[in-house]
């Protein structure tokens, strides 16, 4: 399998997580110490708060992205490994962050770090804690779940107008999806009605493979894709 990753993208945002995280927690000092060396000064203290949770949420966004070891991107290629070279993983080179081409068709791959039990119910899905740490590290520290099935879709949309532009007299099977959970400790429950694989990463390879067995694409197209990526991909 071949992987294209856009390193001097990880390294901004690696840079990013660790100045947008530092900065939060000197923030939420600082407002502790206004707590309590000025108590009369209730906004002051409440805005310092909030500045430093949000400035915490952004390198908790980041660090999950691009500061934690294994990386997303990497969990990803550990995967993936064993495919043959006519795969390629794209990790930050196109409108969606990681991107696989190859005989089993155009697949987005959308991320999810989150801990405890996911589920998919009605049309959603949801996140849900066994016991008070875990729903303390859900409000404070880590990334809430979010819409991922809206990711997931919108994700799927973006790289199709980006294929469709480049390509337009070039007949692409639709764009799939997979949903991976990379933590050992997200637990996936009722999850096989959700409308695209969510899986932990781990599963990732044997999705592809079979996707390959009965949706093949072939390879011109396979090589169209790629060079519209190598001529066109985010630097």
């Amino acid at each position: 399998m071949n992987v294209v990753t856009n390193e001097k993208l990880i390294k901004r945002n690696t840079r990013i997580a660790q100045i947008a995280g530092l900065a939060g927690m000197g923030v939420l000092i600082a407002g502790m110490v206004v707590l309590f060396r000025y108590p009369e000064q209730v906004m002051l203290t409440w805005l310092t708060v909030l500045g430093g949770f949000l400035l915490s949420q952004v390198g908790i966004y980041f660090t999950n992205r691009y500061g934690r070891r294994p990386r997303p991107d990497e969990q990803i290629n550990s995967s993936l490994k064993g495919l043959d070279h006519n795969f390629t993983i794209y990790h930050y080179k196109t409108p969606t962050s990681h991107l696989l081409v190859g005989p089993a068709g155009i697949w987005v791959i959308v991320p999810r770090y989150q801990k405890g039990v996911i589920t998919y119910e009605k049309g959603r899905y949801k996140q849900k804690t066994r016991n008070f740490m875990q729903g303390y590290m859900r409000i404070f520290g880590q990334e809430g779940l979010g819409r991922p099935e809206l990711e997931v879709e919108s994700e799927k949309e973006n790289i199709n107008r980006f294929l469709k532009k480049r390509l337009p007299d070039v007949e692409l099977p639709p764009v799939q999806a997979a949903l991976v959970f990379t933590s050992e400790q997200a637990v996936l429950e009722n999850v096989d009605e959700a409308e695209n694989p969510t899986i932990p990463v781990k599963k990732l390879k044997d999705v592809v493979r079979k996707a390959a067995k009965t949706k093949s694409m072939g390879m011109d197209k396979v090589k169209a894709i790629n060079e519209v990526i190598g001529e066109n991909g985010k630097n």
